[in-house]
């Protein structure tokens, strides 16, 4: 297996314990903290679609929409002030991400997720009682602190509660959460937009009061990881959360493990200096690569735009609306399946597999449309040949959410040691909320001039990063998140960066302190 590097068997280590009640139930407490975020991506799209909004903010969208005929059906919705209002939630999330580090480190995962929580609700409350298009970027602003914080914290939340074998079917509830969002964000927007009166927008923005609620209430209540525990020097608290949510008294090795790695971070003055260190090379390049790549499948252009795009392509605007639903629901739905595989057929599997689907859908996607509207933009498409392209870009969705949706922050969540976990998963956020950024700043820029082209632009990209994973991407299914060392160690590439001793004193100080723990 090209690129692939199997830990158990060389070694690693299977701990005792069980997936307990208390530890399903806190790990979906803290997986609603995607439903912010899913939330927001999916309200933004609709928002964007409806005449009212549209006359209040953005007037000359608005007309432009309506002079739509004989117009180019690329270019109708291109206005840089609508991308800002979309994008600029992004480029709040990247700077916070990078505060929520210190902030997740210090304090605990959980009280990232309160303070992100907290924020995204009086971003909520600012957009939906908006007057003009400064409150409602002030409003987005806010809205994206909250998802910074809270994209930082959760993933990391999550692969720290779970059992190593089942790490990847919890960490993935939050995607699941994320797609939810998104469908109940879609559902809303198709029951506003029928409001008389043109408020419709107005209920749709403050509605994301009530996930923000869910996220910072349910924060409260959720107990400290034992990582994170033993890092601030809980060491007897870490050790009764350890039994509790392993609901084993046999938890020796794992502690043991858990007080080496706490022992390394403490020595670890400088996270950001830690970071560049060449043993750390791998791990920082996939929290670099893996985000970045995973904007590029084009994903956020079906997210954020899908309404307007369904418009584009000839529905109209209740129909775009009900069509951006359907895809919504194929996201969900499909996310379940890497819910169910990603601990038994790997994350490379899903990588790759998810790749070549999303490949071939783009492609057939860029030549329908080149088919109907060709390089003018300017044509009639009927019902049919709507369906046709419906069809594979929810197909697309679909590859999408079993795949790089999920894995994306399942991946980097898990694979860095405990000393710059947090800042680990703060550059990962921070990357993808820049490219998240960029994406949906440009993106109907980008349409009304590369006009059929950009989906073969972002096929382009899918092949890049389905050659990345299968040359650079170990096998991290089933490996104890205390013990990834051993997976770059034995890969073909990044092996060469991590001396054969620093493998091996991980494995000795494991031992060490095991037998300290069996003593006690």
């Amino acid at each position: 297996m090209a690129g692939g590097a199997m830990v158990n068997p060389a070694g690693g280590k299977d701990y005792p314990g069980r997936l307990t009640p208390f530890v399903f139930f806190t790990c979906v407490v803290a997986a609603t903290g995607g439903l912010i975020f899913g939330y927001d991506i999916g309200i933004s799209g609709g928002v964007t679609s409806m005449d009212p909004f549209l006359k209040k903010f953005f007037p000359e969208v608005y007309r432009k929409k309506q002079m739509a005929q004989g117009t180019s059906q690329y270019c109708k919705f291109d206005n840089q002030l609508l991308q800002t209002f979309t994008s600029s939630l992004y480029l709040a999330a990247l700077v916070s991400s990078l505060f929520a580090a210190t902030i997740t480190r210090a304090f605990g995962r959980k009280w990232s997720m309160f303070g992100g929580g907290l924020t995204f609700l009086i971003g909520a409350a600012l957009n939906g009682a908006a007057e003009n298009v400064v409150m409602l970027i002030v409003g987005r602003i806010l809205l994206g602190i909250g998802i910074g914080f809270a994209n930082q914290s959760v993933p990391l939340y999550l692969s720290e509660m779970a059992p190593a074998r089942l790490r990847g079917m919890l960490n993935i509830g939050f995607q699941l959460m994320i797609t939810i969002g998104i469908l109940v964000a879609e559902l809303i927007n198709y029951g506003t937009a029928k409001i008389k009166g043109g408020y419709g927008w107005r209920v749709s923005l403050a509605l994301a009061a009530v996930p923000a609620s869910v996220v910072t209430l349910g924060s409260l209540f959720l107990p400290d990881t034992p990582n994170s525990l033993v890092e601030r020097g809980h060491s007897e608290a870490a050790r009764r959360m350890l039994r509790r949510i392993r609901g084993t008294e046999d938890i020796g090795e794992e502690y043991a493990d858990l007080v080496a790695a706490s022992e390394e971070a403490r020595a670890v003055t400088h996270p950001w200096r830690s970071v560049l260190r060449r043993r750390h090379r791998a791990q920082l390049t996939m929290a670099i690569a893996i985000p970045f790549f995973q904007q590029l499948t084009g994903i956020n252009v079906i997210n954020f735009y899908a309404p307007v795009l369904f418009e584009t392509l000839g529905f109209r605007s209740d129909a775009s609306l009900m069509s951006a639903i359907v895809t919504g629901l194929v996201l969900v739905f499909a996310t379940f399946v890497s819910v169910f595989t990603a601990d038994r057929l790997g994350r490379r599997k899903l990588f790759l597999q998810g790749g070549a689907q999303m490949i071939l859908c783009q492609v057939v996607v860029g030549t329908l449309l080149a088919a109907k509207f060709g390089t003018s933009g300017v044509a009639e498409i009927s019902k049919g040949y709507a369906a046709a392209v419906a069809v594979f870009i929810c197909a697309f969705v679909a590859g999408f959410a079993w795949s790089w949706g999920p894995l994306g922050w399942l991946v980097p969540s898990e694979i860095f040691p405990l000393e710059i976990r947090p800042l680990g998963q703060s550059i990962n956020t921070s990357v993808q909320m820049l490219f998240t950024f960029v994406i949906a700043q440009a993106f109907l820029t980008m349409l009304c001039h590369l006009k059929f082209g950009l989906f073969y632009f972002f096929a382009g990209w899918v092949v890049i990063m389905t050659v990345f994973v299968a040359l650079f991407l170990p096998e991290t299914k089933n490996v104890p998140i205390e013990e990834m060392v051993l997976v770059w160690q034995s890969h073909w590439f990044w092996g060469k960066f991590i001396a054969d001793e620093e493998a091996h004193r991980v494995q000795m100080v494991a031992a060490n302190n095991g037998a300290k723990a069996a003593d006690a």
